[in-house]
């Protein structure tokens, strides 16, 4: 399949042609971009997959994390405060 070329250099060519050497161009450039980054093979499914289950749990435990660090802070608070309220009424015995 050679494409026309015209007396100005352009090259012709129809609509199926030009999508047909993209999609193998983009497929090309796909295998070449998987195998650069070590997941080709037999096992990319298995692998790509494994690397989203992972993110999905460092996303999870990030979460988690910052959840734990507010009920901490907020737990620290509203003690505080308990505690300012029983000194201030004189809860824990005679004071001065």
């Amino acid at each position: 399949m050679t494409p026309k070329q015209n007396d100005v250099g352009d090259i012709r060519m129809s609509e199926i042609a030009f999508q047909a050497m993209l999609t193998r161009a983009a497929e090309a450039g796909a295998k070449r971009a998987l195998a650069d980054a070590g997941i080709d093979g037999k096992d990319a499914a298995l692998d790509i997959r494994d690397l989203r289950s992972l993110l999905d749990c460092i996303r999870f435990v990030r979460r988690t994390a910052v959840q734990t660090a507010v009920h901490l802070i907020t737990t620290g608070v509203m003690l505080a405060l308990l505690a300012g309220i029983a000194l201030k009424l004189k809860i824990f015995g005679g004071g001065p």
